[in-house]
């Protein structure tokens, strides 16, 4: 299936190297029509409007954005080059396919990254009021966009709270490292949801909240390592989106 009509998303929250104001706000940055494609695209495939493997096309996509080809194929550009899509000879651009080994990667470097960001805030006393504050509001997002049935909205508000996380330890390269993988776990995300209820994930992300405002490393590590492991493998992510396939196909047909 490749990608047709579609809207241009608003911005999301800023990169890794911003970080929150002494009130929780997030400093803006110039938005351009490339960001606002891959912003797109993304959207696209967190609330599965395209899958894994389906096909996207330069022309349709940037006629159904109303934009020219230029930024389309920037967008595109970026996106292989982050391992959202795969350019292959004789088969065009595709959403990248999920495979178990490539979740199985996702986690353990995420695992990694936000455990080492989490315990380095802690450490560093980084989990005060208004550290709890800013991820309290993230979770209230979530909470909202779950309300809404939103799967990109929650998606992004997901990618938020943990963006907030990794910043909390004051370390950039960390942060840097964990902004690479962040569009690929709005996917993911994304796609839980179609096999996972979002009132469940706004639960797990409150426990993360009041775990790290208690400030107990050993309790931290193992609320993410449940949060992000054991639950994320707990579900069967090929057959949920063959599953979702399977429906789109058959009201493409009705």
């Amino acid at each position: 299936m490749s990608v047709t009509k579609s809207r241009l998303m608003k911005a999301p929250a800023a990169s890794a190297t911003e970080s929150p104001g002494d009130n929780g706000w997030q400093p803006l940055r110039p938005r351009t029509l490339v960001d606002a494609v891959i912003d797109e695209v993304v959207a696209a495939a967190a609330s599965s409007r395209i899958l894994p493997g389906d096909r996207i096309v330069e022309s349709d996509l940037a006629l159904g954005l109303g934009i020219s080809r230029v930024p389309v194929r920037e967008a595109l550009r970026i996106l292989e080059s982050q391992g959202l899509v795969v350019n292959e000879p004789y088969k065009g651009i595709r959403l990248r396919t999920v495979t178990q080994e490539r979740i199985d990667h996702l986690i353990e470097a995420r695992v990694a990254l936000e455990t080492s960001a989490a315990v380095r805030a802690i450490v560093a006393g980084h989990n005060d009021s208004r550290a709890v504050q800013i991820l309290d509001r993230h979770v209230d997002e979530l909470e909202l966009m779950g309300t809404r049935q939103d799967a990109y909205g929650f998606a992004s508000a997901d990618t938020a709270f943990h963006r907030a996380l990794c910043q909390f330890s004051g370390n950039e390269v960390v942060c840097d490292l964990w902004e690479m993988l962040s569009r690929q776990l709005t996917i993911i995300v994304g796609l839980s949801t179609l096999g996972k209820a979002m009132a469940d994930i706004v639960d797990e992300h409150r426990k993360l909240v009041s775990v790290f405002a208690s400030g107990d490393v050993e309790g931290m590590t193992t609320a993410l390592d449940d949060h992000i492991n054991v639950q994320t493998h707990a579900l069967d992510f090929l057959a949920i989106i063959e599953r979702r396939r399977a429906e789109r196909d058959s009201a493409d047909k009705a």
